[in-house]
């Protein structure tokens, strides 16, 4: 069985399900690897615009398979590199959105802070668990998670372990968006849909600027916008955008 399906469920939008359903969708070394190969093939594909990372309606994907991590050592875990696997994910180039329908608990709750927007269902449930088990979250689970909430839910999420549902992490700050959970893939799609017609240039600019101007000085980072702004210029797609507008019609960009 294949624990990564790839679907293109409309034009210009590909569709990435974890299948482990026997697992809760757990992330073992299989399904991580998966996703970083499809994150690293879609990322250079000129025909896809927008990515949606889902499980299924149980799971989104419940934790790192601990049967998968409980007799193994430091150095062993050290050189699996995972955190290779979870760079290339994190530095896809296209617009990825995560719908997120159950769990997303642990290693699922840091790979749904990957992506880049999240659409939860109302009882979806999110944790870093780890503390349970001995351990802390070990891919970004302590990073991500404070750069979205902020310190204070972030510890004691951390350090409790305790789950949220999805409608409390759209209050907290951890989803972009909550929706009845029978609406999760639809709306996580509708959205795809309105990126895959933006000019993809734009669209790839954007996410680079955001993500590198996070962690720079106020200053850097609207330096960084500034160029990026300022490059678009040289597009056909920026001067197809605003002829359109003029035009009062449809833009048709093509990424150039």
């Amino acid at each position: 069985m294949t624990e990564v399906l790839l679907e293109t469920p409309m034009e210009s939008v590909a569709l990435l399900r974890i299948n482990r359903p026997e697992a809760k969708n757990a992330l073992n070394a299989e399904v991580r690897r998966q996703l970083a190969e499809h994150m690293a093939r879609l990322g250079g594909d000129t025909g896809i615009r927008a990515i949606v990372m889902t499980g299924n309606e149980e799971a989104f994907a419940a934790g790192a398979d601990i049967k998968d991590m409980a007799e193994v050592g430091a150095i062993e875990l050290m050189l699996r590199n995972n955190h290779l696997l979870w760079r290339t994910i994190a530095q896809c180039p296209k617009p990825v959105i995560a719908a997120v329908n159950g769990y997303a608990w642990g290693g699922g709750c840091e790979l749904v802070m990957h992506a880049d927007i999240i659409v939860a269902g109302e009882n979806a449930s999110f944790s870093q668990p780890e503390v349970k088990v001995g351990i802390m979250p070990g891919a970004g689970g302590t990073q991500r998670l404070t750069r979205a909430v902020g310190k204070y839910k972030a510890m004691l999420l951390a350090m409790t372990g305790q789950a949220i549902t999805g409608t409390e992490a759209g209050q907290m700050g951890l989803a972009s968006k909550v929706v009845p959970d029978a609406e999760v893939l639809s709306a996580a799609l509708d959205i795809a849909k309105t990126i895959a017609r933006m000019p993809p240039l734009a669209i790839a600019q954007i996410k680079e600027v955001m993500l590198a101007g996070q962690d720079a000085s106020l200053e850097t980072a609207l330096m960084l916008e500034r160029k990026a702004f300022q490059l678009l210029f040289a597009s056909r797609d920026q001067k197809e955008g605003m002829k359109a507008f003029l035009e009062k019609r449809k833009p048709a960009y093509e990424g150039i």
